[in-house]
């Protein structure tokens, strides 16, 4: 089994964290380091360490992510002008949390995806 992260006490609300949104598949709060005007983080409620770690048996929770990111940047008003959607996997790609996780960003243009 893989070890529990600061998510999961997220999850549990065993930490404080501005939750935006809560079901039974995920959770989706506040990223405490923003790095545009909207940025929330969208994570599953079970603890899945990376991408390389989804099973078929995962698929209804992340397309609730998916989902959800869409009715968050509705209601914090950046669908129309557009967002991002990011997820991270392993050192390389930047993933800092291995519980994975959905990175919503927008309320401003985002410039390119990478950069040389």
């Amino acid at each position: 089994m893989a070890e529990e992260t600061i998510f999961s006490k997220i999850i549990r609300r065993e930490i404080p964290a501005d939750v935006v949104y809560q079901d039974e598949l995920v959770t989706a709060f506040r990223d405490i380091a923003p790095k545009a005007p909207t940025h929330i983080l969208i994570i599953p409620n079970v603890l899945i360490p990376t991408a390389n770690d989804v099973q078929a048996a995962h698929e209804q929770a992340l397309g609730r992510m998916i989902t959800v990111a869409a009715k968050i940047a509705r209601d914090e008003g950046i669908a129309e002008d557009g967002y991002r959607l990011i997820m991270n996997c392993n050192r390389h790609g930047g993933q800092e949390v291995y519980h994975i996780h959905m990175h919503l960003v927008g309320g401003k243009p985002l410039g390119p995806m990478l950069v040389d």
